[in-house]
């Protein structure tokens, strides 16, 4: 089980169990949805907060080094690439502003008749004139001062430059990316299938009064949380069963290592399908038909204290989040 123990996205930690583990989990899928729905049309502050408070709910669990650098590690290092790549690039802003009206120029030439010399006229006033007038200066405008210290270049050296533009738009993707991953990714790290599926069940035992087969489809989402560790398992063997047989692929050639990639991929739905035959035959064994004959029984979910408090402190970031889009 190399592959399940070295994955670094979407593992469950069993061991130690922290203070998010013991959380209810109607209100970590009321935590997850916060972090995914309110960086949506948010400003910068509030996207860069939510990666923050991220980022210090790991670290207070006090998750091992080596479980939290692979989860978070490799999100922080795309979502700094990400921020590097789109501050430094063109923003896309390139606005060459026309007039409206045409120009004097081009009326005056739009006027003059074919096969005409445009050669410049003579002065009007006679020579004399001209000399006895004095000479007119044109008197330059005086500075005014900047209302604000505005600056749409932020910062410039050669041919790099960072713009408001650019920098909201790396701020934006990187936060988003950061947020949109790593959020799931601690939910599960922390939240076992069975409660997953026990938390889905109870928030959406209302629907039943639509005639919606709830503990059906409850169920069905629990089967595959818990038949995706299988698919990686048949995955590592045939992986191993290649090994061993210590195969030259550069000596096969495009074709026929094309052959056996089909072969493989044949085998392992073959044996995917002898996994589930095998489930669904210890499910009939079991005495499981229907949800009428065989009621499902999660473990009971009770609030405490602390899911009291942490489903407050929610209702007070979503109150927040409104108000700053209301000032917004």
């Amino acid at each position: 089980m190399d592959i399940l123990r070295s994955l670094p996205i979407g593992l469950y930690l069993e061991q130690p169990i922290t203070w998010l583990h013991r959380l209810d989990p109607r209100i970590k899928l009321f935590a997850l949805l916060t972090f995914l729905l309110s960086p949506i049309q948010a400003n910068q502050t509030w996207r860069i907060s939510m990666v923050g408070i991220l980022i210090a709910l790991t670290i207070s669990t006090r998750v091992p080094w080596r479980v939290w650098k692979q989860q978070m590690g490799l999100l922080l290092l795309l979502a700094s690439m990400t921020l590097l790549i789109a501050t430094f690039s063109p923003d896309g802003l390139n606005v060459n502003p026309q007039p409206r009206r045409p120009s004097i120029d081009s009326i005056a030439a739009a006027r003059i008749p074919l096969g005409i010399a445009t050669t410049p006229s003579k002065p009007i006033l006679p020579q004399i004139f001209q000399t006895l007038a004095p000479e007119v200066q044109p008197v330059p405008a005086p500075a005014l001062p900047q209302p604000n210290p505005y600056k749409y270049v932020l910062w410039k050296a050669g041919g790099l430059q960072v713009t408001r533009r650019s920098l909201d738009l790396g701020i934006r993707v990187s936060t988003l990316i950061f947020t949109f991953l790593y959020a799931p990714t601690l939910f599960l790290l922390v939240t076992s299938p069975e409660e997953i599926t026990a938390g889905i069940t109870a928030l959406t035992l209302p629907l039943r009064r639509l005639r919606i087969p709830i503990v059906e489809i409850t169920l069905t989402l629990t089967l595959a949380l818990r038949f995706v560790p299988l698919v990686l398992e048949e995955v590592q063997n045939l992986a191993r069963a290649m090994r061993t047989r210590a195969i030259n692929w550069k000596r096969l050639g495009l074709k026929r290592s094309i052959q056996i990639w089909i072969l493989l991929s044949e085998r392992l739905i073959d044996n995917l399908f002898i996994r589930a035959d095998q489930t669904a035959n210890a499910m009939q064994i079991r005495g499981f038909t229907t949800p009428n004959t065989h009621q499902v029984r999660w473990n009971p979910l009770k609030l405490v204290f602390r899911d009291i408090l942490t489903a407050l402190i929610l209702l007070l970031a979503w109150g927040i989040r409104i108000w700053l889009a209301g000032e917004g």
